[in-house]
This record gives C-alpha cells, sequence and structure tokens, in this order.
C-alpha cells in the first residue's frame, strides 16, 4: 500500500472543469486532496465535488479560518461533508492570519490560541451528537444539536494548523493531527517533534510548495515574490523569527515595513527559496519531499507552483507515484 500523497486543491480554473485532472491525479498515486480557504473559491465547495467524482480519494481542509464562521456552520459544513464521504474527510481548522480574519472579514483576530481550543472543542462535542450549550472563553452557544441523523462513524479527524510551541502542543493534546506550512526539511523535524512528544501516533499534515522545473533563473524571481507575500504576514514573520531566520530576514523586513516592496524583494536570500520552496528536477524534488517525511510528516500535500512556464497538471504528474517507479 502507497503511503499518503496529497494535492492541493481547488487546481485553478472552473471548478466545474476540474473532474478529469482529479481523475488523473488519482490515476497516478495521489491519494488525498486537501483544500485551503482564503482569497478564492471556499474550501469546502471543492471537495463536495470530488467526493461525487472519486469515490475512494482521501478529503481534507487545509484549512477553514475558525473566525469567519460561527462555531454552529462550520459543524453543519463538516458534517456535510462527513455524510458525502464517510470515513474519508477531515476537518482541519485553524486561526488563520490578521489579513484573512480582520482586514477582509472585518471581524477581530482575538485570543487566537483560545478561540482555536474551544473550537475543537465544541467541535468534537456537536460533530459526536451532543446537544451543546456551553460558555467557552471566546464564544458562547445555547442548545445546538446536529440534526443530520446519526453522528459521522468513523468520528471525523479534528486537525489544527500550528505553527510555534503553544498551538502545536494544543493540536497535540486535543486534535487528531495537526497542518504545518511556509517550513523547511529541517524545520519539520522540530516542529513535528513537539507533537510526537504528547501524541506519537498524531497525523501531521505539510503544505509543501514545489516547483519541479530546474530552470533556477526562471524560478527564483517567482518564488520570492510569493515568500514575500507570507513571511510579511505576522504570524508568519514570528514563526520564521522562533525558526531562526531573524537575522536572515531582517533586512527584508526593515524595506518591507517602509514600503519598499521592490527593495525588500532584492533582500530575500536565493538559500531562504531553497529551504522553503522545493525547487529542482522532478528527482530532486521527489527527494526533498521525501526528506519531510523521514522528518516526521505522515501527509505530505503538494501545491505546485507553475514558474518559468511549467504546466502545473503536468508537475503533479512528473512527481506523481507513478513517475517515480
Amino acid at each position: 500500500m502507497r503511503p499518503p500523497l496529497g494535492v492541493s486543491v481547488p487546481l485553478g480554473g472552473p471548478l466545474g472543469t476540474h473532474r478529469e485532472r482529479i481523475r488523473e491525479l488519482v490515476s497516478w498515486g495521489y491519494t488525498d486532496l486537501w483544500s485551503a480557504e482564503s482569497s478564492g473559491v471556499d474550501g469546502f465547495t471543492p471537495l463536495a465535488l470530488a467526493a461525487a467524482w472519486e469515490p475512494e480519494v482521501r478529503l481534507g481542509t487545509a484549512i477553514i479560518p475558525i473566525y469567519t464562521r460561527g462555531p454552529a456552520t462550520l459543524a453543519q459544513s463538516a458534517a456535510a461533508l462527513a455524510q458525502a464521504a464517510p470515513g474519508r474527510f477531515a476537518l482541519g481548522i485553524g486561526t488563520s492570519s490578521d489579513v484573512i480574519v480582520e482586514r477582509w472579514n472585518s471581524v477581530p483576530f482575538a485570543e487566537p490560541y483560545r478561540r482555536a481550543r474551544d473550537t475543537l472543542r465544541f467541535l468534537r462535542a456537536a460533530l459526536s451528537g451532543e446537544k451543546v450549550t456551553a460558555t467557552y472563553d471566546t464564544f458562547e452557544v445555547k442548545g445546538f444539536r446536529l440534526t443530520v441523523g446519526e453522528p459521522p462513524d468513523p468520528p471525523v479527524p479534528l486537525l489544527l494548523a500550528a505553527l510555534r510551541p503553544q498551538m502545536l502542543r494544543l493540536a497535540a493534546r486535543e486534535a487528531d493531527g495537526a497542518i504545518i506550512n511556509w517550513l523547511s526539511a529541517t524545520d519539520a523535524l522540530r516542529v513535528t517533534g513537539i507533537v510526537r512528544e504528547i501524541a506519537p501516533d498524531a497525523e501531521i499534515v505539510a503544505r509543501l510548495f514545489v516547483c519541479p522545473n530546474p530552470d533556477r533563473a526562471a524560478v527564483l524571481p517567482a518564488a520570492k515574490r510569493m515568500l514575500a507575500g507570507y513571511v510579511s504576514v505576522a504570524v508568519y514573520r514570528a514563526f520564521q523569527v522562533w525558526l531562526g531566520r531573524e537575522a536572515m530576514l531582517a533586512p527584508f523586513w526593515e524595506h518591507w515595513d517602509t514600503g519598499d516592496r521592490r527593495g525588500a524583494l532584492k533582500q530575500i536570500p536565493d538559500e531562504l527559496v531553497d529551504d522553503i520552496i522545493i525547487n529542482g528536477s522532478p528527482a530532486e524534488c521527489r527527494a526533498r519531499i521525501a526528506t519531510y517525511v523521514a522528518n516526521g510528516v505522515t501527509t505530505p500535500t503538494l501545491h505546485v507552483l507553475p514558474f518559468g512556464d511549467l504546466d502545473a497538471h503536468e508537475g503533479y504528474r512528473l512527481l506523481s507515484p507513478a513517475a517515480g517507479e
């Protein structure tokens, strides 16, 4: 049996055109589809379509922000996917960022640790079929019960997006695993170790950004633009500092904070691209992905970056188990 290997969805283009591409991904050996939710389509609709199109593939959200839906609505969405794909749906949630929560959705980004803890506890109760009346630290629920028949069986796994130790330990204690991203394989060893100290068998999903294109001159500029959009956000800035990259990224942040975007891009080291964005020949990329698995990742989930005229779907083929055989 092949180990899990996921793809990040949606795949680009109208959702209605994805059926054949998803079918091919499954035929190439990909086992999982994990959706994200930020500024494109929502995180549940691509999975609902895939549930109907491919009856064996595993589905997960990586991630759904916990602030942008009410607790009951989030439970309803999870229950619906669990019905559409019995036994093969995992709900990944996270605090997201102040940009998505506050700037885009006008919701206060307050007490993220407690909000994540409270949401996990509520979802665990609600998805088990309980009638929930509870006052949590960050919200209150009065008399909610899912009216969808029997509770999901088996229960829906709950995963928590986590960057630094406090949230990683919360994922280990109160979720069924963690979702990680924007880190190197060496970073993954450190991060997964924190989870494993508490929950040795926890699932750890890693969203890995990959460009199987050996044309380095074409990859680097696009990769740096993408990196800039993330490491400038407060939660990822703090994460990179914790990982030990404060000195490396200080020149970038100095330019970025003064509004000098062009100058900031020039301060992103090539080394950072190579650390965080997997790039090179398909064989080199497959070897790097294997290193993440060796360092504790149980479910690598690939997001192919179409840099340097690379066709993303072809990139998935080049990285697939079928291509590596």
